[in-house]
């Protein structure tokens, strides 16, 4: 069958002005914005736009002419999520112990170089005027992303990372220095991270595993230093994210014996 390089094309720069627009986070964006953004032209941005806009993918306010992703895209982005088997065992699960907890709980799965959130909830004491899912974060600075390194081999780690970026001074940069902690991780069942990512942050996360035991997943308890208390509640929060992680995993059909056989 013949390719329409044309077409094949005009969907390319399409899904750059919604990555661009996904990108913007809760603020309304110019076109000349996400056209830069996006690496095009106005004019062919302010086509594709409009088209964007005619299939109810993006929204542009009548009076400011500011652009926003539209009904859609967010149709699109739910059914994604439930599409996830891991999405649709932790969910309550997530949301239950964010309650409880009064913390952030988050699952995240990897896509290449990168972790992306599956699941966001937050407790009374980690409030976000906003939803992490579909965001993505590093996988060597944050606790999820160590989880989820365990399901790659040592090669495949360095193809994956490469360089390792350095978000704070806390931020481990050394291949070395992070694949012991990763025996770590492993050993101990859960990964930790403190101010890697961001000052004033941490978490605690376990690696959730499917029916064969492979690393499919990964559950994180967040917020603040202040609210995690991990000088006195380390082991406590330990022990939620592996139970929490082994009930996802168990829904998932994975037994003790899938790392054996």
């Amino acid at each position: 069958m013949a390719v329409d390089s044309g077409n094949n094309q005009s969907v390319e720069r399409a899904a750059q002005l919604l990555r661009a627009l996904a990108d913007a986070g809760h603020t309304r964006v110019r076109a000349s914005d996400l056209a830069a953004a996006a690496g095009l032209g106005l004019s062919t941005a302010t086509r594709l736009l409009a088209t964007l806009e005619s299939l109810a993918f993006v929204e542009r306010d009548p009076v400011t002419s500011l652009y926003r992703l539209g009904p859609l895209a967010l149709r699109v982005g739910g059914a994604a999520a439930n599409q996830q088997p891991v999405h649709r065992e932790a969910r309550q699960v997530v949301q239950n112990l964010a309650a409880r907890l009064g913390l952030g709980v988050n699952v995240a799965r990897r896509h290449r170089d990168r972790l992306v959130y599956l699941i966001n909830a937050e407790g009374e004491l980690a409030p976000r005027s906003f939803t992490l899912l579909g965001q993505t974060n590093p996988l060597h600075a944050t606790g999820l992303g160590k989880c989820l390194l365990l399901g790659c081999t040592a090669h495949e780690r360095r193809e994956i990372l490469g360089e390792l970026t350095a978000f704070t001074a806390k931020t481990v940069t050394d291949p070395g220095v992070l694949e012991a902690e990763l025996d770590e991780v492993r050993a101990r069942g859960y990964a930790m991270e403190v101010e890697e990512l961001a000052l004033g942050r941490a978490c605690v996360a376990a690696p959730i595993r499917d029916r064969e035991g492979a690393v499919v997943a990964a559950v994180s308890v967040s917020g603040s230093l202040s609210a995690l208390d991990l000088g006195h509640r380390r082991d406590e929060l330990a022990q939620v994210v592996i139970e929490t992680a082994d009930t996802v995993s168990t829904a998932l059909g994975y037994t003790a014996t899938a790392l054996t056989n």
